[in-house]
């Protein structure tokens, strides 16, 4: 009895000690999100090559900047960019103050259902698209608009909030990185200050650091108090050529790692990864069609062309989001 009580005891330890071992390496994982492979081994390489004082490559902690594309990088971007079903919905709430919209384009379409046809027109039918839905208020009301737009919005596709829609290796990226002191920015062709008002509670970025497009704003004085009114004016495109003249501009470093997903964040990753020192560029494929969508060369969203090529011909990792990614939503974990 006492032989079996012992034998019991040794098997309930051994099960104990195993069973912490399994807890430890799972917490000691700092992304658990990532299937074990190239992408998630070059991260932590990089991390570590870093941040370890005794590395050759040790990068001083204010030194430590990343910068991330929004769209398609983040969060998902297909069928269409946020920003747009923001302006659509924007489009729908103002038509009753506009019943010249009916007959007019691009409006007319948009009021249809008939996106493809509302954006037949191009940059220029963008821009008008853009000016009625985001200029002609103050930034604070901006900010509300924005902010009220995010709280109930769902994604066309999924029906779920399009503040679910985020890619959990990603947000898993973002926290391991600030553990090892690094800055974090979005830097995005969306509006500045679309992005703004939601990014911290998502993504845990404050308005400080986000980087993207603006439209021009002018000081006034409304009902005694101090303003800024959004302007019809274009100010500056962070997207292409525009994101390094934005990082210069905004956040003031070269960054020392770049994230993104298509052409339009190739310009970024250059800048970022052509410098002295340990540099990493990393480029997020859309490979999976069944639990996302699959997506490079051949799509108007997030064209994934030349930024591909460079990837190969510059060392920059590419994500196999179908290969490198266990889950990658939020609401997908167990």
């Amino acid at each position: 009895m006492i032989r079996k009580r012992a034998i019991l005891t040794v098997l309930a330890m051994v099960f104990a000690l195993g069973f912490i071992s399994l807890a430890k390496a799972e917490a000691a994982d700092p992304l658990p999100s990532w299937n074990d492979g190239k992408a998630k081994q070059s991260i932590i390489n990089f991390v570590t090559s870093v941040t370890n004082q005794g590395s050759p490559d040790f990068v001083p902690v204010g030194e430590r900047i990343a910068t991330f594309d929004n769209d398609g990088t983040l969060w998902v971007e297909q069928p269409m960019y946020s920003q747009l079903l923001f302006a659509i919905d924007r489009i729908k709430v103002l038509a009753p103050e506009h019943p010249e919209w009916k007959t007019k384009e691009p409006f007319a379409s948009l009021l249809k259902g008939d996106v493809e046809g509302a954006l037949a027109g191009g940059m220029k039918s963008v821009g008008e698209i853009v000016m009625a839905t985001h200029a002609g208020m103050t930034t604070d009301e901006f900010e509300t608009i924005v902010t009220d737009w995010v709280a109930t919005a769902k994604h066309p596709v999924t029906k779920r909030p399009c503040t679910e829609m985020v890619y959990q290796p990603m947000l898993e990226l973002l926290d391991y990185l600030r553990a090892n002191d690094f800055k974090t920015f979005i830097v995005s062709g969306g509006g500045i200050e679309f992005m703004r008002p939601w990014t911290e509670s998502v993504y845990g970025l404050p308005p400080e650091q986000v980087v993207g497009s603006s439209i021009k704003t002018q000081f006034e004085i409304r009902d005694g108090h101090a303003v800024l009114v959004r302007m019809p004016e274009l100010n500056f495109v962070d997207d292409k050529e525009g994101k390094p003249v934005g990082i210069n501009l905004h956040i003031g470093r070269r960054p020392i790692a770049a994230f993104g997903n298509s052409d339009g964040d190739l310009q970024m990753l250059q800048y970022a990864t052509d410098g002295a020192g340990a540099r990493f560029g990393l480029i997020v494929h859309h490979t999976d069609a069944e639990r996302e969508w699959a997506y490079d060369r051949k799509s108007s969203v997030g064209h994934l062309d030349k930024a591909l090529d460079a990837a190969t011909e510059n060392g920059w990792t590419v994500v196999d989001m179908k290969r490198d990614w266990a889950i990658i939503y939020p609401f997908q974990k167990k």
